[in-house]
């Protein structure tokens, strides 16, 4: 369903090796950062009022996501980090096209958002399928879930601002950087991509 071209590495997916503290932690500041980004496609792109319109509810459901997130932390009597640097994003930054058109960029954008919410799709069914704690599991499956459906809606949304086949042709794009870039990465199991 996701067409990711590279599963995430098994050394990540060795829940042994995780620390569900670190792991919440880079999980909630995701959730924080996702809502920031939407916020931004909205206020450049506000010309879009559908776009407006589809993504205003993501931006409540990504921030109630980080209070989940944080309330989790909390519960648990774990200290709520320092946010980190994305290495996984900084990289997919670096591959959006530079000039051309205001549309062109959106189109960039909703095709990022789209890798990194299947990615996070990905990671969570990994998380929801092997932690122990059958909370949690419920926990990240909800997760999961909610990350499909953003995923889907960004590639949807990419199709009404450009021809089908052009988002297609752009996607199956990023989907081979997302390969490379996590060929070349080394696995970080404190960290969330």
């Amino acid at each position: 369903m996701l067409g990711l071209k590279l599963p995430t590495d098994p050394r990540w997916a060795d829940i042994s090796t995780l620390s569900l503290e670190e792991i919440l932690t880079d999980h909630a500041y995701c959730e924080q950062k996702a809502a920031s980004t939407i916020i931004s496609i909205i206020q450049f792109h506000s010309e879009h009022l559908d776009l407006v319109n589809e993504l205003a509810p993501i931006v409540t459901e990504e921030w109630g996501h980080f209070r989940m997130v944080l309330n989790e932390i909390n519960q648990r009597g774990y200290t709520f980090g320092m946010q980190r640097k994305d290495e996984y994003v900084q990289a997919l930054l670096k591959f959006i096209f530079k000039g051309g058109s205001k549309n062109d960029r959106l189109i960039e954008h909703l095709l990022m958002c789209a890798l990194i919410e299947a990615r996070s799709c990905e990671r969570f069914r990994t998380l929801s399928e092997n932690l122990a704690d059958e909370y949690l599991q419920q926990f990240y499956y909800k997760f999961m879930v909610s990350e499909a459906g953003h995923y889907r809606l960004f590639l949807d949304l990419a199709k009404q601002y450009k021809p089908e086949a052009e988002v297609l042709k752009r996607w199956q794009e990023w989907l081979d950087y997302d390969k490379e870039i996590l060929s070349a990465m080394k696995p970080r199991v404190d960290r969330l991509h």
